[in-house]
């Protein structure tokens, strides 16, 4: 299908104006196609002119411009060319759309626990032509009036309310405000639902029926967050809620953590836990409904002109979906969740071949604009934001904000609108660090330079700032400065200083005279409170403190800031991973936040299994279970970090007879509950290890019938240590393109393991070979997925880099699969030189 160019949008946005969008849908004509006619009221500026709509058909049926047959064998890909424009124009395009498997389009589910049937629509980022007719770029907003007709007894919703009764199958919907065509959808099938209503907006949650146990066991809390995120962001903004209800359907086979559709937000079903979860997950659940409810203002009330200002919306939401979180609900500590776990995937991204700014100057097509939803729009962008609200302060942030929705409300803008409206807020002029911040790529390094005399006080204290060569790019940054002393058999902040680093004047090197002449702390932490974002590198004395007073300290942000610190200093080889396991080793046993927990036992885990050879990363399993083992003895039972203990343990163990003894329920720690989830954690732990045959796979499958355990079944099945399994979980990876999205994502996350090295080496330049192909044949989003899942992450050698290097060299490859291998092959030529010490 032809990507959509930012030049071509901006042509179109030129000429059209869209009125309305009348969509009407029969979802009763089979289990492969639904029919779908689309009216589209719209003016054109040029009468006589041409345009072109797209939509994506399985047949397109026919076509009437202002009462005129247009020949549909025009239909190019996904354009039909539309000529002889009017002033005034209606467009009636009647198709048949094909479901889809894949989370695009109009996905259609069965669900293995029962057999029914369940569909969601998921218009992003421009698969809304995969449903019905349309003009689709952001700037080209309209009224959405919708009518489904569905199976009796199947619950229908959208974005606006249902409009009356229901007349033989057939729903109509409220008209919406106008919205951008990416955020058009509906849920269909037979949906569990709740309903509430807070403040004057009706809520409702709606799940499969097979799940409905389990989201009424949670659904207080989900509408408990629920309100508590409304009332605030009705504190923060002038501008209610403007969309009338406020739905959240939790959604199979999902691709992305959720899509802030308005009145009607989808969030993948995982998110209804049906096993236990430690509460760092329940705040993930909280964030991501804060996270989507900010869209509501960044992204659906004031919309983006094109998707080089996806910031506007994705950094914002991310930014809003901590900030309130932490603000409004029990989950107090969601700033060390962002600290640790949305940060570090920012730093990752940051730093490949790939990295971008987080406002680039352009984004030539929708193609790239895939590309671009990743850690630096996400996390970078946030982060950045939290530094320009220390920067201008709240008042003036928000106000800033509030000027923004009431000047661009139901339309769109850009980052010069915003810097606008932030300037004339505040007073300040935001371009020099909007250059700086958002328009320069990489990440900046803080170092510590810290003089002691022979009394014990500092004499010269200096924070340092560099950039990467490829990207020599100083900032302006807001830090505090943590002054921390261990005392008696706990760790005390003695003094928090608040710095400004400008290098405009001082050339990045920052002298803090207020240090001067104080006693030397036992740890001076740059960036205390996490302010910033930057990489930080301790002082030498400070950094050998830190294994003293990490198991002390009772600040969880700053724990995050220092388990950051070491995280980033091995990825960047200046610490050998050997120096992070120890600290695991010393001040994991006594953690008490789960997110700390799970997030470092998995950097942790990915760097053993990559950075050091065999011999070297059994050593340091064993070490990493011993931690996971003290932990697990010192928890409470049944608590968070006791779950995350036991997860983090199972996936460093060794120990086969150990988690078999656990999977029959012998040996549990007590407080454990070998429930579904952990049942399936440690038997994919067994496969891996080849303890267990295909027949226990699939018995396990058996007793757990849902789409959960269909997924763990073929991870499991593609991570036997079994030549036949291999070979017949890469077809599928490759080339079964019946399989949903899930279950071929599953297979590909089980199918390389850092114990099989040596069984999977052959499949190293099948994976160069084929995905290719695999990439051509599957839809963007999906092929990205496989592509990262399937690349073979643990064949640390020169030939897969040059292997790598060969496929980078073709020019016949798709974009999502270079970025891709280009960031894999940079992750492996980190853990060559960290294993050849180059």
């Amino acid at each position: 299908m032809t990507s959509l160019t930012r030049a071509e949008a901006a042509d179109r946005a030129e000429l059209l104006t869209v009125e309305s969008y009348d969509i009407d849908l029969d979802l009763t004509t089979g289990d492969t196609r639904f029919r779908s006619t689309t009216t589209i009221r719209f003016r054109a500026a040029r009468p006589g002119s041409a345009t072109f709509v797209e939509v994506k058909p399985a047949e397109l049926r026919s076509v009437r411009l202002n009462d005129t047959p247009v020949d549909a064998a025009g239909l190019d890909g996904n354009r039909l060319p539309l000529s002889g424009l009017r002033a005034e124009n209606v467009l009636v395009v009647e198709a048949e759309m094909a479901y889809t498997r894949t989370g695009e389009g109009l996905h259609r589910f069965v669900d293995p626990a029962d057999g029914e049937t369940y569909l969601y629509a998921m218009s992003f980022l421009d698969d809304g032509q995969r449903i019905f007719a349309s003009f689709d770029q952001p700037d080209l907003k309209a009224p959405v009036t919708l009518s489904v007709t569905a199976p009796q007894g199947w619950v229908v919703a959208a974005n606006g309310a249902l409009d009356g009764t229901v007349t033989d199958g057939r729903r109509r919907f409220v008209t919406t405000r106008p919205l951008a065509t990416y955020l058009v959808s509906l849920i269909a099938g037979p949906y569990h639902a709740r309903h509430d209503e807070h403040d004057g907006i009706p809520l409702a949650i709606y799940c499969r029926r097979s799940l409905a146990a389990h989201l009424d066991k949670d659904a207080d809390e989900i509408f408990t967050v629920t309100r508590q995120c409304l009332d605030r962001f009705h504190q923060l903004f002038d501008v209610r809620y403007p969309f009338g209800k406020y739905d959240q359907a939790f959604v199979p086979e999902f691709n992305a953590g959720a899509m802030e559709n308005p009145g009607l937000v989808t969030i993948r079903d995982d998110y209804v836990f049906r096993s236990a979860v430690t509460d760092s997950q329940r705040e993930l659940r909280a964030c991501t409904i804060a996270h989507e409810m900010a869209h509501m203002w960044f992204g659906d009330l004031v919309t983006m002109r094109w998707w080089d200002d996806l910031w506007l919306n994705e950094s914002f939401a991310e930014y809003l979906g901590s900030r309130v979180t932490a603000e409004a609900t029990r989950f107090t500590a969601a700033w060390t969740t962002f600290g640790l776990r949305r940060k570090g995937w920012g730093y990752a991204a940051d730093q490949r071949p790939s990295t971008h700014p987080v406002a680039p100057e352009e984004v030539a097509d929708s193609a790239q604009a895939l590309l671009n939803f990743d850690g630096i729009s996400y996390a970078k962008g946030a982060s950045v934001l939290r530094q320009l609200v220390a920067w201008v302060g709240d008042e003036a942030f928000l106000a800033g904000l509030n000027a923004h929705f009431a000047e661009h409300a139901y339309g769109n803008a850009t980052l010069a609108d915003l810097l606008a409206a932030l300037r004339r807020a505040g007073g300040r002029d935001l371009s020099g660090w909007a250059a700086a911040w958002l328009r320069e790529a990489q990440v900046n390094t803080l170092r510590v330079e810290a003089e002691v005399d022979g009394a014990g006080r500092y004499g010269e204290v200096a924070v340092v700032q560099t950039a990467p060569a490829s990207h020599p790019v100083l900032r302006p940054h807001r830090i505090g400065l943590g002054l921390f002393d261990r005392s008696g058999t706990g760790v005390v902040l003695r003094e928090r200083l608040e710095i400004d680093l400008d290098p405009a004047v001082d050339g990045g090197r920052t002298v803090v005279e207020g240090l001067r002449g104080q006693p030397a702390a036992d740890l001076l932490l740059p960036n205390h409170g996490d302010l910033t974002y930057a990489k930080v590198r301790l002082d030498p004395a400070s950094a050998a403190a830190v294994p003293l007073i990490l198991p002390l300290l009772d600040d969880s942000l700053a724990r995050a800031v220092l388990w950051t610190e070491m995280i980033e200093a091995v990825r960047d080889a200046e610490r050998p991973v050997g120096d992070l396991v120890a600290l695991v080793l010393a001040a994991l046993p006594v953690e008490t936040e789960a997110v700390v927990v799970e997030d470092v036992l998995w950097v942790a885990g990915r760097f053993i299994d990559r950075y050091l050879d065999p011999a070297g990363r059994s050593v340091a399993r064993g070490l990493v279970a011993q931690a996971c083992d003290r932990l697990l003895a010192g928890a409470a039972p049944g608590g968070s970090v006791q779950l995350a203990a036991a997860h983090g343990l199972i996936a460093a163990a060794d120990d086969p007879a150990r988690l078999a003894a656990w999977l029959a329920g012998d040996g549990v720690p007590a407080g454990i509950e070998v429930d579904d989830d952990l049942r399936w954690m440690l038997l994919h732990r067994l496969a891996v290890f080849g303890a267990v045959d295909q027949a226990a796979i699939d018995a396990e499958a058996a007793r757990d019938r849902s789409a959960a355990g269909a997924e763990w079944a073929a991870r499991c099945t593609a991570a036997r240590p079994d030549p036949a399994a291999k070979e017949r979980a890469w077809r599928e990876i490759v080339g079964d393109l019946e399989l949903s999205n899930r279950l071929i994502e599953a297979r590909a996350a089980g199918f390389w393991q850092p114990e099989q090295v040596e069984l999977t080496g052959s499949y190293v330049e099948r994976y160069f070979a084929e995905m290719p192909e695999m990439a051509r044949v599957r839809t963007p989003w999906v092929a990205d997925e496989i592509a990262q899942l399937a690349f073979p992450a643990y064949a640390v050698d020169p030939r897969t880099r040059e292997l790598a290097a060969a496929l980078l060299a073709r020019d016949d490859i798709e974009p999502g699969l270079r970025r891709m291998v280009t960031d894999a092959d940079d992750d492996l030529r980190r853990a060559l030189a960290a294993r050849t010490g180059r």
